[in-house]
């Protein structure tokens, strides 16, 4: 399998996932939503360094790896990874939370999300997604 059929791969589980989460929303599992983001966003963008040639970290958050990496995209997609850095960071910081909850005051993860921020995670996730479809397909 070539890199790019790897990234095209990792990418149309991505989409899956984010499909995942719309559902999720309409059952008003709110952190759930932001769960399935995260993972599609971390595969989205694990898809677009393979596609580059770059083997991903076994991390969650790729950011500092695409801004490391950065000249070997094209610029189309270049100018976005500041912000495709940030959306990793951001939902890398809700991966435990929306799943596990929070430990230290005993919230159950349904208990710390809302409506506003499944529709933010979507959000985020979707733009990524279509970001790293105009790079494979380009």
């Amino acid at each position: 399998m070539t890199n790019r059929e790897s990234a095209q791969a990792m990418l149309k589980r991505a989409i899956i996932i984010l499909e995942e989460a719309k559902s999720l929303k309409s059952k008003g599992a709110w952190n759930l939503v932001v769960r399935r983001c995260q993972e599609a966003v971390e595969l989205a963008l694990k898809g677009a360094l393979v596609s580059v040639g770059i083997q991903p970290p076994r991390v969650h958050d790729v950011g500092p790896t695409l801004k490391e990496h950065s000249e070997k995209f094209p610029f189309e997609f270049r100018q976005y990874i500041p912000q495709l850095a940030s959306i990793s960071r951001a939902l890398r910081a809700e991966r435990e939370l929306s799943f596990y909850g929070d430990e230290e005051s005993g919230m159950p993860p349904e208990a710390l999300y809302t409506s506003d921020d499944a529709d933010d995670a979507l959000k985020k996730a979707e733009f990524v997604l279509e970001k790293c479809q105009n790079l494979l397909e380009g």
